[in-house]
């Protein structure tokens, strides 16, 4: 049987506005330079192995019309000045080896830096509960270090990426994405 594993992933953000909501999404694409892929919305396992490379990287890599594997988190709104977001976070052990989690978050009223703690938050849970380690991550997260501990000796890394921005003035559509591509060869 045939296995779909990416073995490269990157994070790409955008926003968009436009008086009709499905285009301000399709400028948001443009925005986060995905807009030529026909994107297959996938849950929330990294895979072991998997490299994750630089969005400029990432791009040089995609053909029009490409099937591309995303986990993907939007949001929109056509009230002004309302702030709206959407973040994906990622928490991987430290063990290559091993799998990961990416989480999804979108909502309103969240700066970027919000959104993404929280994403990066929810795939660390996530993460830690499947190996039954209970995480609280307001207390499993080492500041000094930039990454979070849980049990006796698993250490996890996190990262996310995010996007946040009030509503148009005018009243547009304002949709922002934030994703992680899976790139397959």
């Amino acid at each position: 049987m045939f296995k779909i594993v990416p073995k490269q992933m990157f994070f790409t953000k955008g926003v968009g506005h436009h008086r009709n909501k499905l285009q301000s999404f399709e400028l948001a694409l443009r925005d986060a330079g995905i807009e030529k892929c026909n994107l297959v919305t996938i849950s929330s396992i990294f895979p072991p192995d998997c490299k994750i490379i630089s969005k400029a990287e990432g791009l040089k890599l995609l053909a029009p019309g490409q099937i591309l594997f995303v986990v993907l988190a939007r949001e929109s709104t056509n009230e002004p000045s309302r702030l709206v977001t959407a973040a994906v976070g990622l928490a991987q052990p430290k063990d290559k080896n091993q799998y990961g989690y990416i989480s999804e978050h979108h909502g309103f009223g969240q700066n970027a830096r919000q959104s993404g703690d929280f994403a990066e938050d929810l795939a660390a849970t996530m993460l830690a509960s499947t190996l039954g380690i209970e995480l609280d991550p307001d207390k499993a997260w080492d500041e000094r270090k930039q990454h979070y501990v849980a049990g006796k000796d698993r250490l996890f890394v996190s990262r996310s990426v995010a996007k946040a921005a009030h509503g148009h003035k005018d009243g547009l559509w304002t949709t922002v994405l934030a994703c992680a591509v899976m790139v397959v060869d």
